[in-house]
């Protein structure tokens, strides 16, 4: 097979899939900011067939106690599962949550909204699938590359395990935390098997620096942990959301707690830090890092925006998905430009080891 070939359609999976990724980012902040998150009580079907019904008339009259029956027994196997892996605090944790029993009343647009979340979920699994199957020529001249496609493939049967879970036990915070976790390590070892498989193209065209190198680490791994106590002041702000029946959304934020204040004071060192390794990137006078850079700055410019105006104007739910989905982009674009500069200075780093020698 033309090494071209092969090289140019497992960089077309591999961007579509990593499109595709940020989409279901997208879709699921919006299931979360509508309520969606249980419009189909069950999984992976959808009140039972795999094309969820349009009215009320086509449930059985007691369908909130048939689903409600039904997660029961499936949480009460998980805590089995769990309890003799010696997690009894988590095993605990879903049933002394408010929420774990509590089933919604059918609503047909949060149905189809959390409907169309899991067909996207349903994408994302073929084209995971066919990026490992467009990997296989990469067992030949770069294993790693396969390898790191597989294991993309199996976190996202994970992430579906882990879905039916989040929905089992009615949105139980410490999975959708995790669900979150996993998002973000699936896009970086995408963009790492997507960057490695095409570094040929541009390898050795930047000198090296341990100092920025780390740097770029740093940045990924901050923001890494700012979205997940982003996603943990989320998950706080829906227990206060149920506790006040969904009312009174500008009293939201004077009841957070100090995960919300920390992840506000935070974000102003993050665009110190950024803004510095933004700098050091103008100096290597790389086109392409360049880019990267001011991309960089204006999604965190538009999140930091967007996260102010969430906390001064009663988090406006349609401001939440994008929150989110800027925060996961501003990520991604970190791990790849950490990747990028990893391979573009790798001759340039093997040649002062050896002088060093």
């Amino acid at each position: 097979m033309n090494k071209s070939f092969y090289h140019k359609r497992f960089r077309t999976i591999g961007v579509l899939t990593v499109i595709a990724v940020y989409f279901l980012i997208l879709v699921g902040g919006i299931v979360r900011s509508t309520g969606s998150g249980m419009g189909c009580p069950d999984w992976p079907k959808c009140f039972g067939s795999w094309v969820p019904p349009t009215d009320i008339s086509q449930l059985p009259d007691d369908y909130l106690e048939v689903y409600k029956q039904k997660r029961i027994e499936k949480n009460q196997k998980l805590a089995g599962y769990l309890d003799r892996l010696g997690f009894e605090n988590l095993s605990a944790s879903i049933f002394n949550h408010p929420s774990q029993f509590i089933e919604t009343d059918f609503n047909v647009t949060k149905t189809w909204i959390e409907y169309v979340n899991r067909l996207v979920g349903v994408l994302i699994g073929i084209l995971i699938f066919l990026t490992v199957v467009y990997a296989v020529p990469y067992l030949k001249s770069d294993k790693t590359v396969f390898f790191l496609a597989l294991l993309s493939f199996i976190i996202v049967g994970i992430q579906g395990w882990l879905g039916s879970i989040v929905v089992s036990t009615n949105l139980l915070p410490v999975t959708v935390t995790i669900h979150m976790a996993l998002a973000l390590v699936l896009i970086a070892l995408l963009e790492y098997a997507l960057v490695r498989s095409q570094n040929f193209a541009f390898s050795g065209t930047i000198s090296f620096s341990g100092r920025l190198q780390a740097l770029l680490v740093i940045i990924a791994v901050v923001t890494f942990a700012q979205i997940i106590l982003g996603t943990q002041v989320r998950e706080e702000v829906d227990t206060i959301a149920y506790s006040m029946g969904g009312a009174n959304r500008a009293l939201w934020v004077d009841n957070l707690g100090l995960e919300f204040y920390i992840h506000r004071s935070v974000s102003i060192a993050i665009l110190a830090l950024n803004i510095f390794v933004v700098y050091q990137l103008y100096k290597l006078k790389n086109r392409n890092l360049s880019l990267m850079a001011n991309s960089m700055l204006v999604i965190l410019g538009l999140e930091i925006v967007f996260g102010v105006i969430m906390a001064y104007f009663a988090i406006p739910a349609f401001l939440q998905p994008l929150h989110l989905t800027l925060a996961t982009l501003l990520f991604g674009l970190q791990f790849f430009m950490f990747i990028y500069y990893r391979f573009a200075s790798r001759e340039a780093a093997l040649k002062a080891k050896v002088a060093v020698r």
